[in-house]
Order: C-alpha cells, then structure tokens, then sequence
C-alpha cells in the first residue's frame, strides 16, 4: 500500500471512531460528507472500513457485558482468533488530537469523561484496519444479502468501492474475496456501478447467464429463465451455459446496447448511452414506453405496485402507448389511459381493470 492510501485509510479510521463515538454532531456529519465527497479514495477506504467492522460482528461478543465506555481488563482479548490484544492497543493508542484527524475539520481537547471513550474508539479504529486487512487476505467470505420490498428501491456500497442499486422486488447477494467480485441476482432487476479493478473481475450471475465486467455501468434483470442486461457504460461479456452439450458463443456488449438471453439463444440489439439511460429510468422513478402494447406496460407497472392493473380483454391489451409514466401512481397511469386511449378503467378495492371501448 502507498504511503497516500495509507494516509487516506487512516483518516477513515479516525473519521469512524469518531461517528461511532457518544457525542457525533450535526456538524461533524457535514465534515465527513465533506471529506467523502472529496475523492474517490476517500469514500473506498470508508466504506471498506465500514463494510468489514460491519461483517466481523466479533469485537460485540469481545466486550460482552462490560457497560458503555468501560474498557476491558489487562489481557481480556489477548486469546483469540484475530490476535487482537487490547491491553497493547491500549498503550500504544494515542489520544484523539489534531495531528491524526482528518484535514480541514477543528479538534477540541477531551474532557476526563470523554478521555476512556476515545481511547476506546482509537482501539476500534486499530482494530477496523486489522480486519480491513483480513478481508483482503480471504479466498472466500460469506455472501451478504440485500432485498427490497415491491414498490420500493435501495440503493447500495459495496466494499470494493462499487455501488448497486436494486429495483422493486429485487434480491442479491454479495461475495467479494481477493479474487473475485460474485454477485448472484436472486430476483428482479439490479443496476451496478463497479469499481476499476482489473485483478478482480466483477461477475453476475443470473440464473445460467453470467455478466462479467472489470470496471463499467450495466444492468441485469431476470425474469424466470430470462435475462436482460443494458450496458451504459464500458463493456461486458455475457456467457451462457451450455445446452445440450454443446457451449454457448460469449457475447460482448458494448455501451448502449442491450441483450435478451434465454432458452432459445442471445438477441442483442445496439443503441445509444441515452437510449439505454432511458431503458433504466426507473431508478428515476419513470417507466418510458415507446410504442408499447398496453399488456406490457401493465405488466412492468405491476412489478412496482401491490395493486395490480389487470387487462379486460384482447383488444385493450392490444393497444399500443407510449411516454414517461410514474411507476408509483397506478392509478394516475389509469387515468391518463382513459383519456389517451379508449380504455375505460374500473377500480376495485384490491385491483384496478382495464376493458377497451
């Protein structure tokens, strides 16, 4: 590691014994806002800092019943798996001063009361960079999951820097090594911003499909046994497993262009970055249909909302339409329907009809 990076990793220790201390202000936050809005660096350390305090989970069990702010006894931690010694750390730890705060934030001296609680937050930082370190050493690591409900988005850091952002009713689940960067998209629809690194392929599977990036901005989606996947940025290559003996041409996608894998092979189709932009706009909180059947519309607006549109027969779900429509409002879109198209909605308690007319 470079004495920079180093530097910069320190200053995201400091910064998150700080957040994790008992009297974190209004104005402190707005720093560290400051500090991570400032580089790249800075925002990578901080959350791979975070993500790997966060998935140890053991310095809890470590200080089991001692109350707040009390520090452990003279050699309590000297025993165990990550050779953590507390008693060492302890004196070797120096008190929160300005020369190790991060630059441009005010440092005040601790008052008796608060000297034990600083110490204590030093060790965690010493302790935050150890397992900072171990992570980087693993082969594998346990998967983290996130999901969302229908009808709600999240947005996500990952510790390697990269970022996701999954749609409504949508699951992954997370494992970052040394190695490799492995995503498996349970559900739904995710979009992935990656981080360069070119010793760590960025891979998704989805189902038999496999999207695998080193640094760039894609989409994947999977519905059943079909996948979709829209690049915006950079290039990916999608692999396919076999069938029938027989292995699958890899796929390369630069930006702007989609691709629809399943049973039946991969049709890709080119574009513009805008036009893929606009195929994502749901992380905007948009659907945009060009010349759409109305049975598709209805059936990507149901993936958002708990109550259902239902169409009412062939000709209405026949009907093409097109704009920019709020994935929220079902009953808006209902609306605009009835006064664009001849659509006559009828709404019920738990759903909402669409017949022709």
């Amino acid at each position: 590691m470079s004495e920079g990076s180093r530097q910069t990793e320190h200053h995201a220790a400091a910064w998150l014994a700080r957040r994790d201390g008992s009297d974190w202000s209004t104005a402190e936050a707005a720093a560290l806002d400051a500090w991570l809005s400032a580089a790249t660096a800075h925002k990578v350390a901080f959350l791979r800092l975070e993500a790997a305090w966060r998935q140890s989970g053991r310095l809890k069990a470590l200080g089991a019943g001692l109350a707040a702010g009390e520090l452990p006894d003279r050699g309590r931690w000297s025993q165990t798996r990550f050779g953590l010694h507390a008693a060492g750390a302890l004196e070797s730890a120096p008190a929160f001063d300005a020369t190790s705060a991060p630059p441009g934030t005010r440092t005040r001296a601790p008052s008796p009361r608060r000297g034990r609680s600083w110490i204590a937050a030093a060790v965690l930082a010493v302790c935050a960079l150890s397992l900072a370190g171990l992570w980087r050493s693993y082969e594998q690591v346990e998967p983290l999951s996130y999901r969302t409900p229908v009808g709600s988005l999240r947005s996500i850091g990952l510790a390697d820097g990269s970022a996701a952002t999954l749609s409504s009713g949508s699951g992954i689940d997370v494992a970052l090594s040394r190695r490799e960067r492995n995503i498996d998209l349970i559900r739904g629809e995710a979009y992935f911003d990656v981080a360069k690194d070119g010793a760590r392929p960025f891979a998704v599977q989805a189902g038999e499909h496999r999207i695998v990036a080193v640094g760039t901005r894609f989409a994947v989606r999977r519905d059943g046994d079909e996948v979709r996947v829209v690049v915006t940025e950079g290039t990916v290559r999608l692999e396919s497993a076999s069938t029938d003996g027989r292995g699958q041409p890899v796929t390369l996608l630069p930006a702007g262009s989609s691709a629809l894998a399943n049973a039946s092979g991969v049709l890709v189709r080119a574009g513009s970055a805008a036009d893929a932009e606009r195929a994502l706009d749901w992380r905007r909180g948009y659907l945009v249909f060009l010349d759409t059947p109305l049975a598709v519309a209805v059936a990507e607006f149901n993936r958002y909302n708990t109550r259902p549109l239902v169409i009412g027969d062939a000709t209405a779900a026949q009907l093409r339409i097109g704009g920019s429509f709020r994935w929220s409002n079902a009953e808006l879109f209902a609306n605009l329907l009835e006064q664009a198209v001849p659509v006559r909605a009828e709404r019920e308690a738990e759903r909402i009809v669409l017949y022709s007319r």
